[in-house]
C-alpha cells in the first residue's frame, strides 16, 4: 500500500523531467536551424556586412567634349532625328528642329539632357542618347628625336614613357635626360614639366612619369 500511495507523485515527477526535456529539444533545434537565434543566444554577433567599394569608378573622370569629335545622337523611335555629326570648329554641332546646339565642353550625358530638354517642343517625352564616336579632339603632340614625330589621339590614358613607345622611341642623338612636357595653363602661359628618361627606367623620380593631358606637346631635344 505504502509503494501504491506514492505511484501518482512519482509520475507526476516523471511527466515533469519529460516535459521539461522535449522543451530543451525544441529550444536547440530552433537555434540550430536559424543561425541568428543562435548568434543572440550566445551573445555574438554577426560580423558587419562590408559596404561594397567603388573607389575605382569613382576616379574616373567623364569625357568632355571638344571640337573634331564625333557623335552618335539616337533619338528613340525617331529615324528622321537620329544621326552622327561632327562637332564642328566652334562647338556646335547642327540637327534637325533644334538647329545649332554647343556640345563642346559638355559630357555625353549634359548634351543628352541639353537635346531633350529642346526636342520637347516638338516630342513627347523625347528620350536621347549621346555617344562619343570618335574622339578627336582630345590628342597631344611628340616632336623632336623620336622615330614618328607627329600629333596622336589621346583616347585612352597615356603616361609620357606611352607617348614614347607609340612614337615609335628615340632616334640615336635624343637627349634623354632632357625632355619635357609643354602644358598650356589656363592664363595663356606654358608650364614645363621636366622628364629624366634614365632616371625612370631605373625607378627614380617616377613621379615624373606624368600623364599626358589634351593639348600637351612632348618635346624630346
Amino acid at each position: 500500500m505504502k509503494s501504491w500511495f506514492h505511484f501518482p507523485e512519482r509520475f507526476g515527477r516523471l511527466m515533469l523531467i519529460i516535459v521539461a526535456g522535449l522543451l530543451v529539444s525544441h529550444s536547440l533545434a530552433q537555434e540550430v536551424n536559424n543561425p541568428t537565434v543562435a548568434a543572440e543566444s550566445s551573445g555574438v554577433a554577426d560580423p558587419p556586412t562590408p559596404s561594397p567599394s567603388h573607389g575605382h569608378d569613382k576616379v574616373k573622370d567623364a569625357y568632355v567634349i571638344g571640337a573634331d569629335d564625333v557623335l552618335a545622337i539616337n533619338v528613340w523611335r525617331d529615324k528622321e532625328l537620329s544621326r552622327v555629326v561632327p562637332v564642328r570648329p566652334d562647338g556646335n554641332i547642327s540637327l534637325p528642329l533644334v538647329n545649332e546646339v554647343q556640345a563642346s565642353g559638355l559630357t555625353a550625358e549634359q548634351l543628352q539632357a541639353r537635346l531633350s530638354e529642346g526636342l520637347r517642343k516638338y516630342l513627347d517625352h523625347p528620350e536621347v542618347t549621346v555617344i562619343v564616336q570618335e574622339a578627336k579632339s582630345h590628342h597631344f603632340n611628340v616632336v623632336g628625336e623620336v622615330q614618328k614625330p607627329s600629333f596622336y589621339l589621346l583616347s585612352q590614358p597615356l603616361t609620357v614613357l606611352d607617348a614614347i613607345a607609340l612614337a615609335g622611341g628615340f632616334r640615336d642623338f635624343a637627349k634623354r635626360k632632357k625632355i619635357y612636357v609643354l602644358r598650356a595653363q589656363p592664363d595663356g602661359s606654358e608650364q614645363r614639366i621636366a622628364f629624366n628618361y634614365n632616371e625612370v627606367i631605373k625607378g627614380r623620380n617616377v613621379s615624373q612619369n606624368i600623364l599626358l593631358q589634351p593639348g600637351d606637346t612632348l618635346v624630346i631635344p
